[in-house]
């Protein structure tokens, strides 16, 4: 078998027939997306998720009075969405191929296939709450670990600053789902929910950079210049963009914070 890695999903589906037996079909999708509904709907139905519910006006309510300055970008809860199964794969694929140092052999933490996905792929099911500034990160943070703790759920907290950009802070809630088999019985497993909370800056340029790095997640990174030196390339341009409002928001917090001290 050859050892040359896939270099794009199409080689990375053969890969995964030849050297592990698993087939990409239609089937495979669909029995995804049942899985990925069971968890998403067992999640809306936990007391964590009907307590933020009711509270999350209230949460707003007490950064104002400590800030004078509203919290959320919106009131209503957000949308609990899905991960498309071809992103979903496409998670895999980086796992195994493209960010595997270990390559050929297993990556440092296991293989990423149909008999595990479901547990480890964190992000099946999601949602992004929208702050309007930069200390409401953590000030919602705060309030959610706090409910996660009242209902005996764990949550474990990720601040994410990558080079390329990218500012967000992860919560992972761990709850117990029971979801279908591919024999239609059932089994229960332990899922998680990602709940992410940005801000509003960071919100608006994630989603005009969304399209692009879907497509440089793609690819397998060849070994040529560093983006950071090829001033001329989208790279260089998306990803300064990213850096440069995060230092934004961090001196309109500290203009912000001048400004309280005044009084």
């Amino acid at each position: 078998m050859s050892t040359n890695k896939p270099k794009d999903i199409s080689e990375y589906k053969k890969w995964l027939k030849d050297k592990h037996s698993v087939e990409i079909e239609v089937r495979t999708q669909t029995y995804y997306d049942s899985v990925a509904n069971k968890i998403r709907n067992d999640f809306i139905n936990t007391l964590l998720w009907q307590s933020l519910s009711q509270q999350i006006v209230q949460i707003g309510q007490e950064y104002y009075l400590k800030t004078k300055y509203y919290l959320l970008t919106d009131d209503q809860m957000p949308e609990i969405v899905l991960k498309p199964f071809d992103s979903f794969l496409l998670k895999t694929f980086r796992h195994n191929i493209i960010n595997n140092n270990k390559w050929p052999d297993e990556p440092q933490n296991g293989w990423i296939l149909p008999n595990n996905w479901f547990i480890k792929i964190k992000d099946i099911v999601r949602t992004c709450f929208v702050v309007k500034y930069l200390d409401g990160i953590n000030f919602f943070l705060d309030k959610l670990k706090l409910l996660c703790q009242e209902n005996a759920l764990n949550c474990k907290i990720d601040f994410e600053a990558k080079e390329e950009g990218y500012y967000a802070a992860h919560a992972y809630v761990s709850f117990q789902s029971e979801i279908p088999k591919q024999n239609w019985d059932t089994e229960k497993v332990d899922s998680v929910i990602e709940l992410q909370v940005t801000t509003q800056l960071q919100e608006v340029i994630r989603k005009l950079l969304h399209k692009y790095y879907e497509v440089r997640r793609k690819n397998v990174p060849s070994d040529g210049i560093k983006w950071q030196w090829d001033y001329r390339s989208d790279e260089f341009s998306a990803n300064y963009l990213g850096h440069i409002l995060h230092y934004v928001e961090g001196m309109i917090m500290d203009v912000r914070d001048k400004q309280e001290e005044k009084k």
